[in-house]
């Protein structure tokens, strides 16, 4: 069987020319096949995004509002894409080639028109002596019906309204173990369909392309799309979630600037720039979670200096892994199950200068002195007896403990750190208890006489989407002086940040 494909612009008189003389050919020859790829003008050779320009003013609207803004606005020229891929050169309208598949190739080009007709001729004796006009009307009737199809296509996707989620530092280990978890039961679970955009800027995209791959390959029913960018020119457009990773930074600085000083100064620059995106491209309800092992509560912070349109309740830094780590500690000492055992509370600093306050602490099914039904619990303070351990051994281990794992697994932390971003979603995104108690970097405005405008993390609980700080909790003295050391740390970091912006401007 003959297969050949015929691909060309809508308003090509010379196209018009071989799809009439192929159908002539399909209906004579019962084993000769076409396949007919029909573009529009722009689609040929231009940036499918600017296409936009030829579509009808009504409908561009429903264009830059749908999610076919990431697809297009991506989408390579497909003449030279087609050409690239099978090794070809060709330049105009019409391209003509045989597929060979069945005998083991990956096609032959033909040519242009010219091409096909002589190859038409020498085989099967069959010539076109269509008017000059009759291929001129086609064509133009072509074009019409290709702007028919693109205006439908576009109308169709407007109607579907997909959640998107963004994640950056895509390439970052714990972005590969948390796309799946972000599709299982309870953590969007009113949304039918979500759009996946994959952000790493300066990144290779065949990487990103990989996990793409991937992701598709899962078959998620909620799943609309999966988007790749490695630039910032649509970055969080039209976002509604947006998870912020750990950056993989280049080893690289400016002359005479220590490594502390060079990770500040980048991190300055792209979080300044991501709140300003977020600021004109995301959802005013945006749920932003900033999570890592560096910098997180400046980053939170960054963040919310370039978006003053967006509620600072819509940011947060992302505290629940260390309390996770805490809690398995913990455990261990008291020979319980780490889910046995809740509030831990963190403070302060998550990636500096933090406190583990265990005021609220509880332990469930512990095999003590004690016993009672399945949801008696007893305070962790009264079940450790070991205060040596609890004022010393136990902070060491807590902040050595990512780094010891991740010594012995070779990896990163990163199926405890998608743990805990899924925890924080669960809870905003459902209708969480009222005693679910979770550790969270937000803006301070003041609650338990922390200063104003920094952003620490303490214990919040969520209800209908939003949180709200603990207010049953006691600040002593102590506790006071080791706050006060966050609060320190994190005004360095803000002054830091603020020097050396002030030096790159």
């Amino acid at each position: 069987m003959a297969q050949f494909v015929l691909a060309g612009k809508a308003n090509c008189p010379y196209f018009a020319k071989a799809e009439f003389l192929a159908d002539l050919l399909q209906r004579s020859l019962p084993k000769f096949n076409i396949h007919k790829i029909c573009m529009h003008p722009n689609e040929w050779q231009v940036n499918y995004l600017i296409k936009c320009s030829n579509l009808s003013k009504k409908l561009l609207p429903m264009l830059l509002c749908s999610h076919l803004i990431y697809l297009l606005s991506y989408s390579q020229q497909w003449l030279e894409t087609t050409c690239k891929e099978h090794g070809w050169q060709h330049e105009n309208s019409p391209m003509i080639w045989r597929e060979l598949i069945h005998r083991g190739g990956k096609g032959m080009l033909l040519g242009g028109f010219n091409d096909f007709l002589e190859h038409v001729q020498a085989y099967y004796s069959i010539s076109s002596d269509m008017t000059s006009e009759l291929m001129m009307k086609i064509a133009a009737e072509n074009l019409k019906t290709r702007e028919i199809c693109m205006e439908e296509e576009v109308y169709n996707q407007s109607l579907v309204k997909p959640k998107h989620i963004w994640i950056s530092s895509a390439l970052n280990p714990t972005c590969y173990s948390l796309i799946p978890q972000l599709f299982a039961p309870g953590v969007f679970q009113d949304t039918p369909t979500i759009s996946l955009h994959l952000l790493d800027v300066g990144a290779v995209e065949e990487e990103l392309q990989g996990i793409r791959m991937e992701t598709q390959d899962l078959a998620l029913p909620q799943l609309h799309e999966v988007t790749v960018h490695t630039e910032l020119d649509q970055a969080f457009q039209q976002a509604h979630t947006i998870i912020l990773l750990d950056d993989l930074w280049p080893e690289d600085g400016e002359a005479g600037e220590d490594e502390g000083e060079n990770k500040v100064r980048k991190v300055s620059e792209r979080y300044r720039q991501f709140g300003r995106l977020i600021e004109e491209r995301a959802h005013k309800d945006v749920m932003v979670v900033v999570a890592g092992n560096s910098l997180v509560n400046l980053k939170c912070s960054l963040l919310l200096e370039n978006t003053s349109s967006v509620s600072s309740g819509r940011f947060v830094a992302m505290a629940t892994q260390l309390e996770y780590e805490a809690r398995a500690h913990i455990s261990q000492k008291l020979f319980v199950k780490t889910a046995d055992v809740t509030d831990v509370i963190v403070w302060g600093n998550i990636s500096g200068s933090y406190h583990i306050d265990l005021q609220r602490a509880k332990v469930f099914h512990y095999n003590g002195a004690i016993w009672g039904w399945s949801d008696f619990s007893q305070p962790v303070l009264e079940m450790i007896y070991d205060r040596k351990w609890l004022e010393c051994d136990f902070m060491s281990l807590v902040s050595t403990h990512r780094h010891t794992v991740a010594s012995k697994s070779q990896r990163a932390t990163a199926i405890s750190a998608t743990n805990g971003i899924i925890a924080v979603l669960k809870a905003w995104n459902n209708n969480s208890s009222a005693e679910q108690v979770l550790s969270l970097g937000i803006l301070s405005t003041g609650q338990y006489n922390l200063p104003a405008g920094v952003v620490f993390s303490m214990p919040v609980t969520f209800q209908h989407g939003r949180w709200s700080e603990l207010s049953d909790v006691i600040i002593g003295d102590e506790l006071r002086a080791k706050l006060q050391i966050a609060v320190d740390e994190l005004r360095e970091e803000k002054d830091l940040a603020s020097r050396t912006r002030k030096g790159t401007s």
